[in-house]
Parts: C-alpha cells; structure tokens; sequence
C-alpha cells in the first residue's frame, strides 16, 4: 500500500473526501516525524512504536572498486510494531 492508496482508505473508512483524507494523513506523518525529532519516540498502543536508533561508525566497502570507506555515526528511524498489530498479521497469514 502506498500513500495514494491509504488515503483512499481512510477515505472510505472515515467516511471524508479524499481532499480531507489527504490532509488527515498528511498530518498523522508530520506529527510522528515532529514527535520522533524532538522526542526520539512515538507509542501509538495497540499499533506499535517509531523510535530513534543510533548506528555507530563502521568501514564498508565500494561494491565496484572494493575499496575501502568510512561510514559515518547516525541516526536512523525504527518501527517496531504492537502486540495487536503482530497478531493481526500473523493470524492473516494463517490460511
């Protein structure tokens, strides 16, 4: 599903035009991405957690020379889903 598709869905679920839907989502990232950059988490219950995760420095190496290079430190977003999403997704995938 991509951005288009679940704006259509919410859309259809929340019983709003897509123009609304558009915004509502459009929203709901911002705001987890604001609460990410300023909290380093967001807890939705139920549905799961977006935190910040630190990846130190590391070599790697140019796939097309082999050479050689420094990665630098960052930092990374990471999900990790809830309770009700991991068996939402495991009892679909029992068939």
């Amino acid at each position: 599903m991509n951005k288009k598709e679940l704006v259509e869905v919410v859309s259809s679920k929340a019983e709003i035009t897509k123009a609304e839907a558009q915004k509502v989502v459009s929203a709901v990232l911002d705001a987890v991405t604001e609460g990410l950059v300023s909290d380093g988490k967001v807890v939705l219950p139920g549905f799961g957690s977006f935190e910040i995760r630190s990846r130190t420095a590391r070599t790697g190496r140019n796939p097309r020379t082999g050479e050689a290079i420094k990665i630098a430190a960052t930092r990374v977003p990471a999900f990790k889903p809830g309770k009700d999403m991991k068996d939402a997704v495991a009892k679909k995938g029992k068939k």
